[in-house]
């Protein structure tokens, strides 16, 4: 690897496996059947979604000064989850602030984890996460555009490396590009074989546009909304991890709504887990490009799902 410091090294996500391994727990692999296609099961984290590796990550790499000032972070949902579940285990404070059309089912749960929550419509975010962090001297736990969140993230490529060992693709979904970044970056440079591919919505494709014209491409916050894929919503890439996707990963390729209900219908009834529309995009993609199943690995990032929603999904 260059000595590009934008790029996340395989030392930092070793690094991160070892400092969040007596608060996160390995996740397993299960294989749909009869598709055959495996996928990571993120979903089964206590916070329900992959979050919560980079949020520990980055708070533990805090120094104790830092930490006892509590932190601040912004999300739609798993990311908010993810730093109050690591902001409570380590006994800090935590805010989060969340976007109005925030699903009412990450909105209670991040609540139940004990957070200060602020609710601001989606295109203010990310101003209002920055004023709260200085008006009150909060630590910022960005959701993606941060190396010590990749490096946690990157923990999952570690993972599925050693749980599948004959691996030749692994498929990833990709928002604001935290969690394509890490696991493309441990990949590449643990196992340079393995094809990391990206997957995101039709109605949201800013990294697939990006990944082509070799700069960050920005949606509206009102285009993003079209899709029921609520945790790739982010209007653009961050910058770590646009380099990183750039350095390691092959392609982004795009699904569209009913590719995403199907995969959700397909986890439910293969793999009997559940999948949150954002979680069930890694196996759109990889159905969609018809991959060997038997050497492919998608990740199931998260199953936090309005029932009812999910109800009409699995019944149309």
């Amino acid at each position: 690897m260059s000595n590009n410091p934008d790029l996340v090294t395989l030392e930092a996500i070793r690094a991160a496996a070892q400092r969040i391994a007596p608060y996160v727990g390995e996740t397993p692999i299960v294989a749909l059947a009869p598709t055959g296609i495996s996928l990571k099961a993120e979903s089964l984290h206590p916070i329900g979604a992959f979050k919560i590796r980079g949020a520990f990550n980055a708070i533990l790499s805090l120094g104790e000064d830092e930490r006892r000032l509590g932190v601040v972070a912004h999300s739609s949902g798993n990311h908010a989850q993810g730093v109050a579940f690591a902001a409570r285990a380590l006994g800090i404070p935590s805010v989060i602030v969340m976007p109005t059309n925030v699903s009412p089912v990450k909105l209670a749960a991040t609540k139940a984890l004990g957070a200060e929550v602020h609710l601001v419509p989606a295109a203010e975010r990310a101003s209002k996460f920055e004023s709260l962090a200085r008006e009150r001297g909060l630590i910022p736990i960005p959701p993606y555009d941060s190396l010590a969140i990749m490096a946690g993230t990157g923990t999952i490529g570690l993972e599925i490396l050693k749980q599948r060992p004959d691996v030749k693709f692994v498929l990833a979904p990709v928002s604001g590009g935290g969690l394509l970044g890490g696991i493309s970056a441990a990949i590449a440079q643990a196992a340079p074989g393995v094809q990391v591919i990206g997957v995101e919505p039709a109605l949201a494709n800013d990294a697939a546009m990006s990944f082509r014209e070799g700069h960050i491409v920005s949606l509206s916050a009102e285009e993003t909304a079209r899709t029921i894929a609520d945790g790739l919503r982010v209007q653009q890439l961050g910058k770590f991890p646009f380099a990183n996707i750039r350095a390691f990963v092959q392609d982004i390729v795009t699904v569209t709504e009913d590719e995403i209900k199907a995969a959700m219908k397909r986890i439910a009834a293969e793999a009997r887990l559940v999948a949150e529309p954002s979680g069930a995009v890694a196996l759109a993609g990889a159905l969609k490009l018809g991959l060997d199943p038997g050497t492919s690995v998608a990740v199931l990032s998260g199953g936090n799902v309005e029932p009812g929603f999910y109800a009409s999904i699995l019944a149309a």
